[in-house]
């Protein structure tokens, strides 16, 4: 991976080849810069991109235990990479003569994989060097193995600590890795042992899905190799409104909100799955039985909830009896093991899970769920249980989560192995989507302005977030970029004010994830679509190289318009089930995904990677998306929202607030030491691509479009 630096070499090949590119660029230029790497020993050669920034070695948090267990994955060359890149590209461009002409994952191995050997070679020394090695993965891309933290820095000349990076303790080596120099060309990459933690995309509103407690308030914890516990019970308080705009706030002085203009509505409970399936146009097409029937989507999560498939039952049952989920279309591949359960807030992750089951079968009631539960939320683990999704037979991925920061932080040798990965699913006709994250352009969480990995993969489909309105007619009323500033009114043991002054200030709150990559070069899908200022935003950096730049669609995402969901949770008076509206790119991205599979299923065929055939439909098939623009009337863009200040009950009162739609406003980094910095907001929605929703949205002829390109 080139540094930002060496731009001027990049010229035209790395341009020519970003239609499905490598990585071409490193992101020091955001980061403090890293000693100099000293030359390895004699016998052994350097693993290019297995060190991490040194801003991520910034805050120590403590020595790793020399008998402390690391698992890690050694990442085996391709044969031919050069030759997986361009059969990729031309297998998803319409116009090629391979065109959706696919490779079995067999097939694809035997041309571009590591070979049989290479596998055994990467076995053998990994068993002389003390590790227990376990099997290659089917696509023989990952060799998995084990040993005590001791063998790992003597394996690979390195030191190993643990440091705080995003709120987490989590494990990085001291630079760059080597090996014997007799496995140059074996094995490129290692993935494991620098740890980076991935968080799934939900929004509810600002609070956070953690463990439960007991009846008697004790905390639900998690034992030692188990499935996390059921997340903390969460509640939406009446009012709210059953479709936009259905319930007026009446009783709050109009003067509270200014200058936002009365009345404002209420936010929304939460949109059932007829809602969803009317406003984006496929009420219709999903009544005529272009369902998804024949299709698989896999969802690829950390964990497995034992609930979760009677659970979208349930909440099929009460909410839409009209397409149950049926036991035959859900699959359950659940992780071997679990492990880090505090380290990945691991309750939270059952509720990503039901989300997006439900979600996804919301929008493609005919077709199946094949469910892969990782065994905990760490980049290789979530990486080995994606292959499982890619191999397992299904036409679409969903995978709501991601590396915030990702796109500068993740080490190129963990990207290689995800992309590589991408590389695979496109080659055997499978459709990857990725939540972009709910931090907007990152910038008021960390202080730096970079999209998350991997959404910012030109590989994949990164999924930005709407908001959307419903009208009482299940129609879709406007929609809006996803971009949410809120001000606590107040709270009192009402619900609603008797103040005529907002107890807070508005600021900034959650929004669609997105921004220009500092890794990734523009891929030739987007090198006519997106606009130059968009592209080349890194360009002082970078120099005058256009960038990829995320989302690449979107769809309804704010908590404000989000989907009403069911799943077992843990009240005060016990373990039981409920029901609750939440939103996020968790969402939008298992939306986007049931409506792949009807796309699919109305193709005859699998879709395989999609950005070629949308990018091309957005220039030449009119209707295939909507357009997301500013709001016509920005200070009527807002809801007020009301919520438990418990989050389950009215005993704890009400904290009433006002949410602002599609803002485009201030927002502040503070990094916790008085030192703060605010600037606008850098993703915006405009006409055509922009850099808050990308090419839009579902439109009326998207199914089309895409099943006949």
């Amino acid at each position: 991976m080139r540094s930002a630096r060496s731009w001027v070499f990049a010229g035209t090949a790395a341009l020519a080849a970003a239609g499905l590119a490598a990585p071409v660029h490193a992101a020091r230029a955001l980061a403090a810069p890293m000693a100099a790497a000293r030359p390895p020993a004699a016998g052994r050669v350097a693993l290019p991109g297995t060190a991490v920034p040194a801003s991520e070695r910034a805050r120590p948090a403590g020595p790793v235990a020399p008998g402390s267990t690391v698992r890690f994955s050694l990442l085996l060359a391709l044969r031919d990479a050069a030759g997986a890149r361009a059969f990729a590209r031309a297998v998803s461009s319409p116009g090629s003569r391979l065109f959706r002409r696919y490779l079995t994952t067999a097939g694809w191995v035997s041309r571009y994989g590591p070979a049989r050997s290479e596998v055994s070679r990467a076995r053998s020394w990994l068993r002389r060097a003390g590790f227990t090695a376990g099997p290659a993965t089917p696509d023989r891309l990952l060799v998995a193995a084990e040993g005590p933290a001791r063998l790992v820095q003597r394996a690979f000349g390195v030191r190993l600590g643990y440091y705080l990076v995003n709120g987490h303790r989590v494990r990085l080596a001291s630079g760059t890795m080597t090996i014997p120099a007799g496995l140059a060309g074996v094995i490129s990459g290692v993935v494991g042992v620098n740890q980076f933690v991935a968080a799934p995309g939900l929004a509810r509103g600002g609070t956070t899905a953690r463990g439960g407690t007991t009846a008697r308030g004790e905390p639900l914890a998690a034992q030692t190799g188990q499935e996390p516990p059921p997340p903390a019970g969460f509640r939406n308080p009446q009012p709210c409104s059953a479709y936009w705009g259905q319930k007026l706030d009446s009783r709050d002085s109009p003067g509270l909100y200014a200058p936002y203009s009365p009345p404002l509505p209420y936010a929304i409970c939460g949109y059932r799955p007829f809602q969803l399936r009317g406003a984006y146009g496929l009420a219709g097409q999903v009544a005529a039985g272009v369902d998804g029937r024949g299709v698989r989507i896999a969802i690829v999560d950390a964990y497995d909830s034992p609930t979760l498939l009677s659970d979208a039952q349930r909440y099929f049952r009460i909410n839409d009896p009209a397409h149950p989920l049926r036991s035959s279309q859900f699959t359950d591949l659940p992780p071997a093991s679990v492990d880090d359960v505090s380290l990945c807030d691991g309750s939270g992750w059952l509720t990503e899970q039901a989300l997006d089951v439900e979600a996804s079968h919301a929008m493609a009631p005919g077709a199946s769920i094949t469910y892969v539960g990782a065994r905990d939320c760490l980049d290789a683990s979530l990486l080995t249980a994606l292959q499982a999704a890619v191999t397992s037979g299904a036409s679409v991925v969903s995978d709501s989560w991601g590396d915030t920061l990702g796109d500068i932080f993740t080490d190129a040798a963990t990207k290689a192995a995800y992309d590589d990965t991408f590389l695979l699913a496109a080659s055997t006709g499978v459709s990857v989507l990725f939540a972009s994250g709910d931090l907007g352009d990152n910038f008021g969480a960390s202080g730096i302005a970079a999209p998350d990995y991997p959404a910012s993969s030109p590989l994949v489909t990164a999924v930005g977030g709407t908001t959307l309105e419903v009208n009482r007619r299940n129609a879709r009323q406007a929609e809006y970029g996803w971009s949410t500033a809120r001000q606590v009114l107040c709270a009192p043991r009402l619900p609603f004010c008797r103040r005529r002054t907002p107890a807070g200030s508005l600021g900034w709150q959650a929004g669609g994830g997105g921004g220009t990559s500092y890794t990734y070069a523009q891929p030739s899908y987007q090198a006519k679509v997106v606009p130059q200022a968009l592209a080349l935003r890194n360009e002082p950096l970078l120099g005058p190289v256009p960038m990829r730049v995320i989302p690449d669609i979107s769809m309804d995402a704010d908590a404000q318009s989000g989907m009403l969901i069911g799943l077992t949770q843990a009240f005060p008076n016990g373990v039981y089930y409920d029901q609750f509206k939440v939103g996020g790119t968790s969402l939008a991205t298992p939306l986007l995904a049931g409506v792949v599979a009807d796309a699919s299923q109305a193709a005859g065929a699998s879709l395989g990677f999609l950005n070629p055939v949308l990018y091309q439909a957005y220039t030449r098939r009119p209707g295939a998306f909507r357009d997301i623009l500013p709001s016509r009337r920005p200070l009527a863009a807002a809801v007020i929202r009301v919520d438990y200040a418990n989050s389950v009950s009215a005993a704890g009162g009400y904290v009433i607030s006002l949410r602002v739609i599609t803002y485009e406003g201030p927002e502040t980094y503070c990094d916790g030491t008085g030192n703060c910095a605010t600037r606008a907001v850098t993703l915006t929605t405009a006409p055509g691509f922009d850099s808050m929703t990308g090419l839009g949205t579902v439109g009326p002829a998207f199914i089309a479009a895409l099943a006949r390109p």
